[in-house]
């Protein structure tokens, strides 16, 4: 990541662009349109804006992924930025009128717990662990067809929209990183920006802190839009081992339940 800056992160091989920013106009005339380049001040907006996330230690967040046709993914939780882990509730809705199917995750940097699946309960008991309620298995960077797993992607994306400093603003000007307007996230005025072929970030005009991440992941055709909320401090406690499986110990089981 020496060549560009932090906010450009290859996620399980799809080359994820993480850009962000909001600020003043930097004494841009009021003629400004949307697609003009960004400003001077606006550079450093963006410079800082995934170091002030990790200053404000973690934040509730929604992502909302339709990644088929009538087929939405969204997980809703909260990450802890500082130590890169975070916990949600996944829910797949469907526009055909099948239930929503849910599930209950936690994540880290390298692992992924899964709760909430139907049968894992009692599949895992009759093989001798009678209380365990969650399955763990690490992230991987793709399946066994070669393809990356929309999951892993998302709560890989989630906690890298944070940086431990600043970035250099002088990477910003020298990009095509274009102004958008203005728009309302959440109740909130935003400044929204854009850069490459259609990432979106939109920052609160108020505090500075990003509040809706757009992108379209490598070789897809859905964008997904994380949004940020109630940023401050989190603390996420990971299922123990007492309720948790590893999913590699028991290979029959996660092959009856699908996982």
């Amino acid at each position: 990541m020496s060549a560009r800056p932090r906010l450009f992160v290859v996620v399980l091989g799809l080359v994820l662009a993480l850009l962000a920013g909001c600020g003043d106009d930097g004494g841009a005339s009021a003629t400004r349109a949307p697609g003009d380049p960004i400003t001077a001040d606006e550079a450093d907006v963006l410079a800082g804006l995934l170091h002030r996330d990790f200053e404000a230690g973690g934040a509730d967040f929604t992502v909302a992924a339709p990644f088929a046709e009538g087929t939405v993914l969204t997980l809703t939780g909260e990450v802890d930025f500082r130590r890169g882990e975070g916990s949600a509730q996944a829910v797949t809705s469907y526009s055909d009128g099948r239930p929503d199917d849910t599930r209950t995750l936690f994540f880290t940097a390298t692992d992924l717990w899964y709760g909430d699946v139907p049968g894992l309960t009692e599949a895992v008991a009759a093989a001798g662990r009678p209380d365990v309620t969650y399955l763990q298995r690490p992230i991987s960077s793709t399946q066994p067809d070669g393809t990356a797993s929309l999951v892993d992607v998302l709560v890989q994306l989630v906690p890298r929209l944070s940086a431990r400093a600043d970035d250099d603003p002088r990477a910003f000007l020298e990009r095509d990183y274009t102004w958008q307007g203005q728009s309302s996230v959440n109740g909130q005025l935003a400044g929204v920006y854009q850069f490459g072929a259609g990432t979106t970030v939109a920052v609160s005009a108020a505090d500075q802190l990003l509040l809706q991440y757009v992108t379209r992941l490598t070789d897809q055709t859905f964008d997904v839009t994380v949004t940020l909320a109630d940023h401050g401090e989190r603390s996420i406690t990971l299922p123990g081992e007492d309720v948790t499986a590893q999913a590699a110990d028991y290979p029959d089981v996660v092959a009856e339940l699908g996982f």
